[in-house]
């Protein structure tokens, strides 16, 4: 028998298994499996996340709108108060950019679902409230909100809310950071492939 004829039945050479690196090199973040868990977390966390957005998105088509237009007129119901809310308070209330907020109460205006008139407070900005169609959608999506957030949340105690709560806060900051590096990653390796 050849040698290649040996090395034929014997099979491919054994490899010794490929260990990747660490992701992230945090303590807290590390066990004794490595990175396996705080992947596998991260994973949950998109997995869960997707499913928050399909629930916007579903609120949205039971009114007819996108998930961020029915975020503003939410946001507007509980912001508005007597006499309405500003885009920026609107803004910061519905963690979106002023100008899309901007953008979205025009289109709601535009459906009639909100309102909007001078800020005698303050003339450089506009109240935005609910239009009395707007109050009606409120009252005809709560049922099905109540229905989904109870199914959301269902077995998770206060402490357990406050928790994530604390940690999302934290995350969040975390991620204008991370996105920053990112850009400059995507930067310098632009300007080393030219």
């Amino acid at each position: 028998m050849t040698e290649k004829s040996k090395a034929r039945r014997k099979g491919p050479a054994r490899r010794r298994p490929f260990v990747p690196p660490t992701t992230v090199t945090l303590d807290p973040m590390l066990s004794a499996d490595g990175d396996v868990e705080f992947r596998e977390t991260l994973y949950l966390m998109v997995l869960a996340f997707g499913r928050l957005h399909a629930c916007r998105e579903a609120f949205g088509r039971a009114l007819s709108l996108s998930a961020p237009q029915f975020i503003v007129l939410i946001g507007t119901a509980y912001r508005q108060g007597r006499g309405g809310v500003t885009i920026r308070t609107l803004a910061e209330h519905t963690l979106l950019a002023s100008t899309h907020v901007t953008t979205e109460v025009g289109r709601l205006i535009e459906k009639g679902l909100l309102i909007k008139e001078a800020n005698a407070s303050d003339r450089r900005s506009v109240l935005v409230r609910l239009s009395p169609q707007g109050e009606a959608a409120i009252r005809d999506v709560t049922p099905l909100l109540r229905r989904i957030n109870d199914k959301l949340f269902q077995n998770v105690s206060r402490a357990e809310f406050a928790t994530v709560s604390r940690f999302l806060a934290k995350f969040a900051a975390n991620s204008e950071e991370a996105l920053a590096e990112i850009l400059l990653a995507e930067r310098e390796r632009a300007n080393g492939a030219r």
